[in-house]
């Protein structure tokens, strides 16, 4: 199964060299990583999304918990949240066909980026399953070139859920 953490970590550096190192280290492997601050500019929110069962999770948990600059790990997975990924595809575009991929933009509520004669660079964001289907809906016409931000997520409704998430100072209580 899939998990997306959010991990808020104190925003000094080497902090993502500590955390990728711990996955690395262990044998984990992260699907998708995106890390940017937060409201506190002293505090970045780290979104990985892993995947495996109940005792990979607890075990990357403790293992997370050891590094000093994680403040809390949320598991958000099982909760309402909203998510989020930037894709920029560049696909094949030669003047016969460009019609037909601008209704494709469209209809996804993409945006054309960059036009060059023989291509376009398209941005488009959502969940999942819309950057699926819009990039199998331009696959016939070529993709040249996918670069994906990764998955960033927020809980639906309050701030913040204390329902999934260990807190290390509530820990050390």
């Amino acid at each position: 199964m899939k998990h997306i953490l959010s991990v808020l970590v104190e925003n000094n550096p080497g902090v993502l060299t500590r955390i990728a190192g711990l996955f690395s280290r262990r044998g984990f492997n992260i699907d998708s990583l995106a890390v940017g601050m937060t409201e506190n500019s002293s505090v970045s929110r780290m979104t990985i999304v892993v995947e495996g069962d109940e005792r990979y999770l607890e075990q990357l948990n403790k293992q997370l918990h050891k590094l000093v600059d994680v403040i809390k790990i949320s598991d958000i997975t099982r909760d309402a949240y909203v998510d989020r990924e930037l894709v920029l595809i560049k696909v094949s575009a030669d003047a016969a066909r460009r019609a037909e991929i601008m209704q494709l933009v469209d209809i996804f509520r993409a945006r054309i980026v960059d036009v060059s004669p023989k291509t376009l660079t398209i941005e488009i964001t959502g969940n999942d399953g819309k950057i699926i289907a819009f990039e199998d809906s331009l696959r016939p016409f070529g993709i040249k070139e996918l670069v994906r931000t990764g998955k960033i997520a927020m809980l639906r409704g309050k701030k913040a859920s204390t329902k999934n998430h260990t807190n290390k100072e509530e820990e050390e209580s």
